[in-house]
């Protein structure tokens, strides 16, 4: 009909740039869904920005429409290596990078419809300036919790406090009451780079980033949830001049089937041997897809699992997949899985994670209990607040004594443990089970609609789509 085309409608063109990493890169198109799904029609375009060796790996998977992929060269080392020197990936990721995006920038900028906005990984931290210089509103993306942010906006306090720098070994017990929006930590659980030398640079890098978000950038998104750490949010609204959304939890919820469990006719077959088991009785190991803990400690793991006698599926990479050996009729090891359609299967009673944020809020948004096994970075503090705040799981590992002196969890510590966490008729099992019970309502109030995140969502693209700041 020639008449659609007599009144042209704005369009809005977000340019989306995540750190090079799969627990960065899936929140970021999780959000790009998310917000394609509220402008379905041709008024919102987004160009989804990653290296060509990120593309290679998810170029074919499947997306809506008006999301389109554009690639900067290969310059920073591969995502196979990453985790042999972190430091060093995380500096290529803030000095190779900056160049190769301005450059399809200009490509963007000469193409129709001009970009109204950037929203970039808070760590790709180069982002905020480009857009400032080419009066672009930036908007940055936060893909660990609200509670790392505000400790790491708060290095300066911990400086004057005496708790930076500070010999974990020595001093891990030390209590600090003083962080804004958080009620009580301690030295050991501050995320893993305010410890060794190696980490110096990286710790100060996300420092200098933190800072320049709240300064310089239009808008801050998170992938947490509002009523998950109100506390912290509360204090961003008091301390910080940006708008603030949290709009999470940015997992791939709405790829879910409607109806769970289901016949599995597909082809994966850890669906169907979970169909086979009874309810809430498997746990569910990934221990994350980056690094992983000693071979010692791995090997203490593996047999105190078997012991337990609890049923489990595994998901194990490399090395890990010998576990394939022994394993029983109790057990299923497989390389790969859908993780969050298999945490929300019936079958699932409790989660032995990492602590990744993304796996958290996975974990939270299916109503689990989580085992807490902790290695890097955030993963500590997100271990703390699901045992002490949350309290809706338990530790693996003893609290770190300093990475040089690791302290084996021998099997049989751990075959106990597993079998606690998993009994469902302990008056702690039944305390820890209803309150991520609660959690997990109060997740799933969030994104659905009139919820906070989807309030927030809707408020963020009236921003960009206006070219300015609303305020709730």
């Amino acid at each position: 009909m020639a008449t659609a085309k007599l009144e042209p409608i704005p369009v809005c063109h977000v340019v989306a740039l995540p750190y090079p990493g799969r627990g960065h890169i899936n929140p970021m198109m999780n959000l790009c869904k998310s917000l394609s799904s509220k402008k379905p029609d041709n008024t919102l375009v987004i160009t989804f920005v990653v290296t060509e060796e990120w593309h290679g790996f998810i170029g074919s998977d499947p997306k809506p429409d008006n999301i389109r992929f554009a690639t900067l060269p290969n310059v920073i080392p591969s995502e196979l290596v990453r985790a042999n020197d972190f430091p060093s990936f995380f500096e290529a990721v803030n000095t190779a990078l900056e160049t190769p995006f301005e450059r399809l920038l200009d490509g963007l900028e000469a193409e129709e419809p001009p970009v109204t906005a950037i929203v970039a990984d808070s760590f790709v931290d180069w982002a905020v300036r480009v857009g400032n210089r080419r009066n672009i509103l930036v908007a940055s993306l936060w893909t660990m919790s609200a509670s790392v942010f505000t400790v790491l906006h708060s290095f300066e306090l911990l400086k004057q406090k005496g708790h930076f720098p500070a010999d974990v070994s020595e001093r891990g017990d030390e209590i600090i009451d003083y962080i804004p929006g958080i009620n009580i930590t301690s030295v050991a659980d501050l995320p893993t780079v305010f410890f060794g030398d190696n980490h110096q640079k990286v710790l100060h890098r996300a420092i200098e980033t933190v800072a320049q978000v709240v300064e310089k950038a239009q808008y801050l998104l998170l992938t947490s949830v509002h009523e998950l750490e109100p506390q912290v949010f509360d204090t961003f609204k008091t301390k910080f001049a940006l708008p603030v959304y949290p709009i999470g939890p940015t997992i791939p919820h709405f790829e879910l089937p409607k109806s769970l469990p289901i016949n599995h006719n597909d082809g994966l077959s850890y669906l169907n041997w979970l169909d086979s088991q009874p309810k809430q009785s498997v746990l569910y190991i990934s221990l994350g897809s980056f690094l992983s803990v000693s071979k010692a400690q791995m090997d203490e793991i593996v047999t105190g699992v078997q012991n337990s006698g609890v049923r489990f599926l595994w998901v194990a990479r490399g090395d890990a997949s010998k576990l394939k050996d022994g394993v029983g009729d109790k057990g299923l090891v497989v390389p790969w899985c859908d993780q969050l359609r298999v945490l929300c299967h019936d079958s699932i009673g409790g989660f032995w994670s990492h602590c990744g944020w993304n796996s958290i809020l996975e974990a939270v948004y299916a109503g689990l209990p989580i085992l807490t096994c902790p290695i890097f970075w955030d993963q500590v503090p997100n271990a703390k607040q699901i045992v002490e705040d949350w309290k809706i799981g338990y530790r693996v590992l003893k609290k770190k004594v300093g990475a040089e002196h690791e302290h084996l969890v021998t099997r049989e510590e751990i075959a106990e443990l597993v079998q606690r966490f998993m009994d469902l008729k302990s008056k702690e099992g039944k305390e820890m089970r209803e309150g991520a019970r609660q959690l997990q309502e109060t997740c799933q109030r969030a994104i659905a609609e009139g919820g906070s995140s989807d309030t927030n969502l809707d408020a963020f693209i009236k921003d960009i789509s206006q070219g300015g700041h609303h305020y709730l």
